[in-house]
């Protein structure tokens, strides 16, 4: 009799685990710098690199940053969407040029538009490292204390723009330099 308990409960073990893993969504990995300071970093500019910009600089103000490279696809798709973004003057967004050549990433740019105040080049990977960034594209919402309050995993879409993306940035832009703002106070951020 326990020759047929033993592998039932085995799989009764492993069904419940693979019905947990499907139900899972993997552009929903948790981030362990959500609600932590953002990793501090001086960089130089793409487009001047004897110029540099310290992340120092954004503190008391509400900013995207935007993980991207020129070889990346699924960052093209993105692309339009920043661009739209920028236009619309709503959040400075900063660009982190992930494990890119400069003079690729410069001709991506003026090929397709830059919407960034300014594209900082991480030629060796220490800065995303430092981010956690595993896979272009991803994006950070930042706030005033330079505080991560989301990251978006993957290419930031119209509906997590609108839903989370949005209306976060502009609870944190409304809130007192010192005030708390966690992304779960925004409904489509959960």
């Amino acid at each position: 009799m326990l020759r047929y308990i033993v592998p039932l409960l085995v799989f009764l073990v492993v069904a419940v685990f693979l019905g947990v893993g499907l139900d899972l969504n993997p552009r929903e990995v948790p981030s362990p710098l959500i609600d932590k300071p953002a990793p501090v970093f001086n960089l130089p500019k793409l487009h001047a690199l004897e110029t540099s910009f310290s992340s120092k600089e954004m503190l008391g103000k509400v900013w995207l940053l935007n993980v991207w490279a020129s070889w990346c696809v699924a960052c093209r798709s993105e692309h339009p969407l920043l661009v739209q973004l920028s236009r619309a003057n709503f959040v400075p967004i900063y660009g982190l040029n992930y494990k890119d050549e400069p003079n690729e990433a410069k001709s991506w740019l003026q090929q397709l538009g830059d919407p960034y105040v300014a594209s900082l080049s991480d030629y060796e990977g220490k800065v995303g490292i430092d981010y956690g960034v595993y896979g272009v594209p991803e994006t950070f919402v930042i706030d005033k204390q330079g505080v991560i309050r989301h990251k978006v995993i993957g290419p930031v879409t119209p509906a997590a723009l609108d839903n989370c993306v949005l209306p976060l940035v502009e609870k944190l832009q409304q809130a007192s330099a010192q005030a708390v703002v966690k992304r779960t106070e925004v409904e489509g951020c959960a």
